[in-house]
């Protein structure tokens, strides 16, 4: 007599009600919420990384972070009720941080690619910062005097902050300045002609710019982008300067990963000055360049080893990493122990976001070239700008420091406009 074996048609039934049950308990929810965030990771790094970038390129910023939520996943049913807690809120605030890219995009209308899966981070870290908050109000202590639980619970609120301030919010800081960029073009307000550009950096990505033909036979690199440095691009093309602009890597309509702080952007003026070398108007040894912010500090790092760049205005040039914030002198004692601890997990956060090491510090780059810098420093505008003393003592007879100590960052063309034009146009004269 044959029997024929039955077909357990009650399984996926049992494992969807399985399932069900697995989400309604605390660490249920908890793995749910990790899970929409290690999404977007997977989806921003791996499967839908910038345009010129691929997930090669992206190993560290993905697999690290990926790392460290399955972890957390593994740990949170296993830890204590206040400890759960706390780290469902610390997980949750930093997720929030994926969330802002974005919400960045989507306001400046240009939501697309992995931007769908960071909306979907929201809900999920607004969730964990809901279960912490409910998992450390319900596994509160209630034992001993009424006096003691409030001390206790104000000394805790206390410490998180101290630690959200120190060691949460520079890895969030981290996330938003390695994924956020000016997301479309400026309206063009040159008041001249111009050509719409593109050229190529020596790691394969596409930039694209405005080039304002030169009548003199000399051009400059304004920079970073094409907004602020539209001002002084105007000036010197009313000079008979060329001028190109053009969006850096990861802004605007240019290819690659976005860094505030500029880290790798050295290429980006490496690759316009080639493309300078080659324009039929332009001689190639009269190209200079001049920066703004964080492009002063990339001219600077780019004197260093870019014989085609000539002459060299850097304003608003700051700190880039931690070893150039230690060096600040505005910040002592206790304020510079914090800093510094703040400053190396920042720092630290950049490296493992942006994929590289931090670029070296300016002072020994300024020290190695010897390209002519004018410096143009606002000491007292609280961006670090205190530093040019520093780099301009490094640099030494190649650099002329100006300081403005009434203007605010960048702000010299403002605060002293006349002398702004005869310095710097006459710096270029000069040099070029």
């Amino acid at each position: 007599m044959s029997s024929t074996a039955s077909i357990p048609l009650h399984r996926p039934a049992l494992s969807a009600t399985r399932l069900v049950g697995a989400l309604r308990t605390e660490a249920g929810l908890a793995r749910l919420a990790i899970s929409g965030i290690a999404l977007h990771v997977v989806d921003d790094n791996f499967l839908q990384p910038p345009p010129g970038t691929g997930p090669g390129d992206h190993l560290v910023s993905g697999l690290v972070p990926l790392a460290l939520l399955a972890l957390v996943a593994w740990a949170y049913p296993r830890l204590r009720g206040g400890r759960r807690g706390a780290l469902a809120l610390l997980v949750g605030f930093l997720g929030l941080s994926t969330g802002v890219e974005a919400l960045h995009y989507a306001n400046n209308g240009a939501l697309g690619g992995d931007d769908y899966t960071g909306l979907l981070t929201i809900p999920s870290s607004l969730g964990l910062l809901a279960l912490g908050a409910v998992t450390l109000w319900r596994t509160r202590r209630n034992d001993g005097s009424r006096v003691w639980r409030y001390s206790r619970r104000v000394l805790l609120g206390v410490a998180g902050g101290l630690i959200a301030l120190v060691l949460t919010f520079p890895i969030a800081f981290g996330y938003v300045t390695t994924h956020t960029a000016r997301a479309f073009v400026p309206a063009n307000e040159l008041g001249v002609p111009y050509e719409d550009v593109t050229f190529t950096t020596s790691d394969g990505l596409e930039l694209r710019g405005w080039y304002i033909p030169s009548r003199n036979g000399a051009a400059v690199i304004s920079f970073p982008g094409r907004k602020g440095p539209q001002r002084p691009a105007r000036m010197l093309a009313e000079h008979g300067y060329g001028v190109l602009l053009f969006d850096r890597r990861g802004e605007g309509v240019s290819d690659g990963d976005p860094h505030a702080f500029g880290w790798g952007g050295e290429r980006d003026v490496k690759a316009a000055v080639a493309y300078l070398q080659q324009r039929p108007d332009v001689d190639p040894a009269r190209i200079g360049g001049i920066g703004l912010s964080v492009g002063g500090e990339m001219m600077l790092d780019a004197t260093a080893d870019t014989p085609g760049l000539k002459a060299v205005v850097s304003e608003g040039a700051g700190a880039r990493s931690v070893t150039e914030e230690l060096d600040w002198d505005h910040i002592k004692g206790l304020e510079k122990v914090v800093n510094g601890i703040s400053g190396a997990i920042k720092t630290g956060s950049h490296v493992i976001l942006s994929n590289q090491l931090p670029p070296e510090h300016l002072a020994d780059l300024v020290a190695r070239s010897s390209t002519p810098m004018l410096m143009i420093a606002a000491p007292n505008s609280g961006h670090g700008e205190g530093l040019n003393r520093m780099y301009a003592e490094a640099a030494g007879d190649n650099a002329t420091l100006w300081e403005i100590p009434e203007s605010g960052h960048v702000g010299g063309m403002d605060s002293r406009p006349e002398e702004y034009e005869r310095r710097v146009v006459g710096f270029f004269d000069r040099e070029l």
